[in-house]
C-alpha cells in the first residue's frame, strides 16, 4: 500500500538484522523502498541489496529498488571512473534514479564550486541514461534553483527534490520546472509550520513521501532510529494537512512514483 521513495538501508549494520527489518517494513503495509547511495561504495551495496532475491516483494519482504550517485558532502570519495561505474550499476531493472545528487553548503568549509559541477555533472549522467534524479538542497535553495534552470534541457526525464524543507514560494518554482516535491519526517514535526503550507499546495500529481531513513524519524518518534515502516506516520500527516483519505493519497503518490520512476514499472 506504502511506498517509501528515499531510504538509506545500505547502512552498514546499523539496523541490524536485516531480514527481521524486512518483515516488519513490510508488516507495516510498505510494499516499496528505494535504496538510495551517496557515493560509489553505498550506491553498489543499494544495488546488491535490490538484486537480492530474498527482497522481491514476495516472502514477506517489501520490493528494493536504488539509486545510485554522488551526495554533495561525499565528493572526497570520488575516483576517477566513478560515473562510469555508477552508470553501469544503474543498468539494472532495479536501478531506477540518479541520486542522490545536488548541494549542502550546510558545514563550513564546503567546496561549493565542486559541488556545483559534481551537480551539473550527475544531471547530464541522468539525461544520458534516461533516468530521473533525485536533490538533495541543504541551505542552497538558491544555487540549487538557479542550476536546475540553466540546465531545463536535462530535466526531461523528471526528478524530486527529496526531504523538501524550503517555502511554499520555493516549492512553487521547481513545481514549474516540472519536479515532485518529496516529504519526510520532519513535515510531522511540531514546529513545521512552513512545510505544512507548502504540503497543502503541492498538485496531487506531484507529491511524494519518504522516510530519509536512519535518518529524521517522524513524531513522535523523533530522536530514534529511522526505517522505511515509519513512512506510514508521513503519509498520514500528510493526508491530514490535505483532508484527504488515506488510502486514496497512498494510491496517488504510489501512481506518482511509477510516473517519476518508470523502471518502477517493469518489475526486474
Amino acid at each position: 500500500m506504502y511506498i517509501d521513495t528515499h531510504a538509506h538501508l545500505n547502512y552498514g549494520n546499523k539496523y541490524g538484522d536485516m531480514a527481521a527489518l524486512l518483515s516488519e517494513i513490510a508488516a507495516a503495509g510498505v510494499d516499496t523502498v528505494v535504496n538510495v547511495g551517496w557515493n560509489f561504495d553505498s550506491s553498489a551495496l543499494a544495488a546488491e541489496m535490490a538484486e537480492n532475491k530474498s527482497a522481491d516483494g514476495s516472502a514477506g519482504a517489501p520490493a528494493l529498488y536504488f539509486a545510485a550517485g554522488f551526495h554533495p558532502s561525499n565528493l572526497a570519495d570520488f575516483r576517477t571512473g566513478d560515473y562510469e561505474r555508477i552508470a553501469a550499476l544503474l543498468a539494472s531493472p532495479k536501478g531506477i534514479a540518479v541520486g542522490e545528487i545536488g548541494l549542502d553548503y550546510h558545514y563550513d568549509g564546503t567546496d561549493e564550486a565542486a559541488q556545483k559541477r559534481a551537480f551539473c555533472e550527475q544531471l547530464e549522467l541522468a539525461d544520458a541514461l534516461g533516468l530521473p534524479f533525485i536533490i538533495h538542497s541543504r541551505d542552497a535553495a538558491a544555487d540549487t534553483l538557479q542550476i536546475l534552470k540553466d540546465n531545463r534541457d536535462k530535466l526531461s526525464h523528471g526528478g524530486v527534490m527529496h526531504c523538501f524543507s524550503g517555502s511554499p514560494e520555493t516549492a512553487k518554482e521547481y513545481l514549474k520546472l516540472g519536479l515532485y516535491i518529496s516529504f519526510a519526517g520532519p513535515v510531522t514535526f511540531k514546529n513545521a509550520r512552513r512545510l505544512d503550507e507548502v504540503a497543502k499546495i503541492v498538485p496531487a500529481d506531484r507529491i511524494l513521501a519518504e522516510t530519509d531513513s536512519p535518518y529524521l524519524a517522524p513524531e513522535p518518534l523523533r530522536g530514534t532510529l529511522n526505517t522505511p515502516k515509519n513512512v506510514v506516520r508521513v503519509f498520514e500527516k500528510l493526508a491530514a494537512l490535505r483532508g484527504e483519505p488515506l488510502e486514496e493519497l497512498a494510491a496517488q503518490i504510489h501512481k506518482n512514483a511509477h510516473t517519476l520512476f518508470k523502471k518502477l514499472n517493469a518489475k526486474g
